[in-house]
């Protein structure tokens, strides 16, 4: 992807070195979904996560130039999708709220609870920010043999496309099932509101080529992330076999599908998983 010397987002936090004690306030009127949260890998996007009180301390960041550059990149990529779906946001009517991405080390607070770098990148809608700790740009090539900077920036965007949902008011509409349905009853509602997510990412894609961002190469590596993540496949490298009822975020192939569906389409109309085969 060509991001070197691109405008960078300002609506980054940076609490690298600072430690997670104690939780944001938590606000807005998202009702229900304020105490969840979408991560990106697996696990049930509707986790409560700990709150623990207490003060936040800080302590002045140790990093590397590789991990320096990583935030860099994660901001660049932040920006194109402000610019991208603020546009498309008009184009129907409406007006884009922008998300604010938050790089921590280790724990971060959140208007959600507190996480740990093990949860992964993800997007708290009750307060409007993406969480994401630079260890996951390694994890990707070492941990899910899904090396490149495009899948990286394939992360960024589906948290982004979490955000796009909540602005959307599907977020209201589909957690609300979680207190009426069983389980494996409201796990199917999570995987085509994950194949969402993964739809708006190709969307961004979608856009992003059409401004000469996107190099040779960069979609497949954008699919070979969706692919290393999708929940069929995390269970079999974690246990050796599949669980289909458990399933959260969709099949590795419903993962790759969905994304380029939206690579190819480019609109929101075109990404209604919840009415279409998964």
């Amino acid at each position: 992807m060509k991001w070197q010397g691109r405008a960078r987002s300002s609506n980054v936090e940076d609490r690298r070195g600072m430690g997670g004690k104690g939780i944001a306030g938590i606000g807005g009127g998202l009702g229900l979904i304020i105490a969840i949260i979408f991560a990106f890998v697996s696990g049930d996007p509707g986790v409560v996560l700990d709150q623990i009180s207490g003060g936040q301390t800080a302590a002045p960041a140790q990093t590397t130039a590789q991990e320096d550059e990583a935030a860099e990149f994660v901001s660049v990529v932040l920006a194109d999708t402000e610019r991208i779906w603020t546009e498309i946001f008009e184009e129907n009517g409406l007006e884009y709220t922008e998300p604010t991405l938050v790089l921590y080390t280790g724990q971060v607070n959140s208007a959600c609870g507190t996480a740990g770098a093990s949860v992964g990148p993800f997007y708290c809608p009750g307060d409007y920010k993406l969480y994401i700790d630079l260890s996951f740009y390694t994890e990707l090539s070492t941990k899910y043999d899904a090396p490149g900077d495009f899948a990286m920036a394939y992360v960024v965007a589906h948290e982004v496309g979490h955000h796009v949902q909540t602005l959307l008011g599907t977020t209201d509409k589909v957690m609300p099932l979680r207190q009426r349905l069983s389980e494996e009853e409201f796990n199917k509602y999570l995987v085509r509101f994950e194949l969402q997510a993964d739809y708006f990412s190709g969307v961004w894609a979608h856009h992003a080529e059409g401004l000469g961002y996107l190099e040779e190469g960069d979609i497949d590596e954008a699919l070979a992330a969706a692919a290393a993540v999708g929940d069929d496949t995390l269970q079999k490298r974690a246990q050796g076999y599949v669980v289909e009822e458990s399933f959260t975020h969709g099949t590795s192939e419903q993962r790759k599908s969905w994304f380029y569906k939206g690579y190819e389409n480019g609109t929101i109309q075109g990404g209604d998983t919840f009415n279409s085969a998964p």
